[in-house]
């Protein structure tokens, strides 16, 4: 296992009205952290806001959801842009796991780096967290990060579907899981 595991979260852009493509959802900010894999020990963390180019204008739901504001993704640059100063600062951790609560992160790194013909980021392989959890702690059902705080006992910090907010509390789950795995 590589001794660093990033931990990532995004907020994509989104509506809630059905009739919004998911397929045309874009990465709006990126909140990582790098986490010892063996300790849970905080070593750095990213995060960047991106500029989509789809669906320029956030919905009203997308802004309340997320707190992120229009100008801080008017300001921002576009994915193959934004890509190059956090691929650096992914090589730079060495050899690493990608890891998120559960497959949806890496599915819209997939399909937005397919759109905006770029590589995808990551070097090292995904991991689920929300798998690795619900099976940590024996659960059937697999939870959000919410209820996975709950039941160890933690409140969320910071705002919630802010991406660096996201991943630092995902990071604590974390720490708590190599606990209960007794790593």
């Amino acid at each position: 296992m590589p001794t660093t595991s990033i931990i990532v979260d995004i907020e994509a852009t989104c509506c809630n009205d059905a009739s919004f493509p998911r397929h045309q959802m874009e990465i709006i900010e990126i909140g990582a952290v790098a986490v010892d894999s063996y300790t849970g020990e905080f070593d750095s963390e990213y995060q960047t806001f991106i500029r989509p180019v789809r669906n320029p204008i956030l919905t009203d739901f997308c802004k309340e959801l997320t707190n992120i504001t229009q100008d801080q993704v008017d300001s921002a640059d576009c994915y193959p842009t934004a890509m190059k100063p956090f691929r650096e600062w992914l090589a730079s951790l060495g050899d690493y796991d990608f890891c998120s609560w559960g497959d949806y992160d890496r599915k819209q790194f997939v399909q937005d780096s397919e759109f905006h013909r770029c590589g995808y980021p990551f070097a090292g392989p995904h991991r689920n967290l929300k798998v690795e959890f619900a099976e940590a702690i024996g659960a059937k059902k697999k939870m959000g990060v919410g209820g996975a705080l709950k039941h160890l006992g933690l409140e969320f910090e910071g705002t919630p579907h802010r991406g660096i907010d996201d991943a630092h509390n995902i990071a604590r789950i974390y720490r708590e899981m190599l606990a209960i795995r007794g790593l």
